[in-house]
């Protein structure tokens, strides 16, 4: 019990880093296209969703945000299929025509794994829901993570697989907009098409890391701090991340800040594992992916110190 108290809080407290994360790239993505792109106006739209954010948490609670939420990924998943669809004809085009690119890996070693420990902020978020039991039943929430991790599993093996071959590591510069100079490459509709796309899927998921962190608050405080609370904590938290450290520091934090949820979760899945005589082989398969994530918590950097 004791594990999953400071497990919990942990977590809350990795959801306050990566909606910093989530806005700091909808900040960057939203000037990408305007003649105000500077990090100066990119901060300053970040702050301005999250205060957005903890205006409608505040005073209207979670459904507004969930229906704010449901408008924008459902825009979301409609671009991400067209821009499937546009990459994978492209892919087909430059295939026949013998152009794909086979290229070796730039960061290669411990020092290509040490930057792919501080990326797993990038491909995790499937938990929120379950914070959410308030709103929803145990058989929704879990389904509910189940389709969502199945559903992007498809979704980033194919983009991996389609710009993998499609394009050379030096093609464009590295910034944490990278992705919108290389679908120029491809069509002039689709930097467009992208980033708006990446606008509704940063906004998306930092309102449901809001939403779970104010729950998660609500519910391992029982009830001594309400969810609003939990918003207004992880807003300040946001801003002073925002103002003060690099996106591709913040995504580091934030990876080795769920590194830590999970290697906690590992711990108590390998206690309880332990507990079954007939799954010992559970147990140790727990402890190798927990040991794994303090790994990720110990060595995990950013991508602009991998040189």
């Amino acid at each position: 019990e004791r594990l999953e108290y400071f497990s919990s809080w942990s977590l809350a407290f990795a959801y306050c880093i990566s909606v910093a994360y989530y806005l700091n790239l909808f900040g960057a993505f939203g000037v990408k296209l305007t003649p105000f792109n500077s990090p100066v106006a990119a901060k300053s739209l970040t702050s301005a969703m999250l205060v957005l954010i903890l205006a409608v948490g505040w005073l209207h609670g979670f459904r507004a945000m969930e229906r704010m939420e449901q408008a924008a990924v459902s825009l979301k998943l409609a671009i991400i299929a067209g821009l499937l669809v546009g990459l994978t004809f492209y892919f087909a085009q430059q295939s026949a025509a013998g152009n794909l690119v086979v290229a070796a890996p730039p960061k290669t070693g411990w020092t290509g794994i040490t930057l792919a420990f501080g990326l797993i902020i990038t491909i995790q978020g499937f938990e929120t829901s379950r914070y959410l039991g308030e709103e929803y039943s145990a058989a929704m929430r879990i389904r509910s993570m189940h389709y969502a991790q199945w559903t992007t599993t498809v979704i980033y093996f194919a983009y991996v697989l389609l710009l993998t071959f499609l394009f050379h590591p030096d093609a464009v510069a590295l910034s944490e907009t990278s992705i919108v100079d290389m679908m120029k490459l491809v069509s002039t509709l689709l930097p467009m098409l992208l980033v708006v796309a990446a606008l509704s899927a940063q906004f998306s998921a930092a309102i449901a890391d809001t939403s779970g962190a104010g729950g998660l608050v609500a519910e391992q405080s029982d009830g001594r701090l309400s969810s609003r609370m939990g918003y207004l904590i992880l807003v300040l938290i946001g801003l002073g991340l925002t103002w003060f450290a690099h996106i591709f520091e913040i995504i580091t934090y934030a990876s080795k800040a769920f590194a830590l949820y999970y290697a906690l979760q590992c711990a108590i899945a390998s206690a309880g594992a332990l507990k079954e005589a007939r799954k010992p082989h559970l147990a140790v398969l727990f402890a190798v992916f927990g040991m794994l994530a303090v790994a990720v918590l110990a060595f995990g950097r950013p991508v602009e110190g991998g040189s």
